[in-house]
């Protein structure tokens, strides 16, 4: 997992509320045992028509958006069943943090283990962000995880909660079990120096 660091990155938005984990990705790819090429299934049913050509109206089949790495979206993002192949998908087209004013709970989750970054704001700055998007598509924000703030183009910081252990796994580039084997050393030692609780049974 790579870790996150400040970054500034061109946004897209897709201002729809109640996107859940189904439309992220369909159920179909929950077959596969690793990340790839789930990117290429993100949204698939609204990117692609039956014959697998794209849609020209959908957002992410704009020339303009190419490479954007921030997605902007509506309320409640994430609803739905709980599957880790939807932040896997998300990363997969290339994006590094989503941005809306609320998320589903185990999507949020999810993402932050496998080092997607959630950023939750309040109404004004999204609408802000989807504004600045519909008049510009090159629109680009810097995020900086370690003051968790969110920085639009005319410099205006809006701050961001995040749990502090994501926060430092997602810092440092570490999932839960990385970090766990990080502190091997240490846990040994606090073994080694506390006494068993528990008697052997012989």
């Amino acid at each position: 997992m790579d870790p996150i660091k400040t970054f500034s990155a061109r946004i897209v938005a897709l201002p729809l509320e109640n996107i859940d984990t189904d439309q992220i990705i369909p159920a179909k790819y929950l077959k596969v045992t690793d990340k790839s090429g789930l990117g290429e299934g993100l949204f698939q049913s609204w990117r692609y028509n039956a014959d697998g050509s794209p849609k020209d109206d959908f957002v992410l089949n704009r020339p303009d958006v190419q490479g954007a790495e921030v997605l902007v979206a509506g309320n409640n993002f994430g609803c739905g069943s709980s599957r880790e192949h939807a932040p896997w998908a998300l990363q997969g087209y290339g994006f590094k943090a989503v941005i809306s004013t609320y998320f589903a709970d185990i999507f949020r989750n999810n993402s932050l283990k496998n080092g997607l970054l959630p950023i939750q704001v309040d109404s004004e700055t999204y609408y802000q962000l989807v504004s600045l998007f519909d008049e510009d598509p090159a629109t680009s924000v810097t995020i900086d995880l370690a003051s968790q703030q969110l920085i639009l183009p005319g410099g205006q910081a809006v701050s961001f909660p995040i749990d502090g252990f994501a926060k430092h796994c997602l810092l440092n580039g570490v999932d839960q079990m990385g970090f766990l084997l990080a502190e091997e050393a240490s846990t040994a030692a606090y073994e080694a120096s506390h006494p068993a609780r528990v008697a052997t049974v012989r």
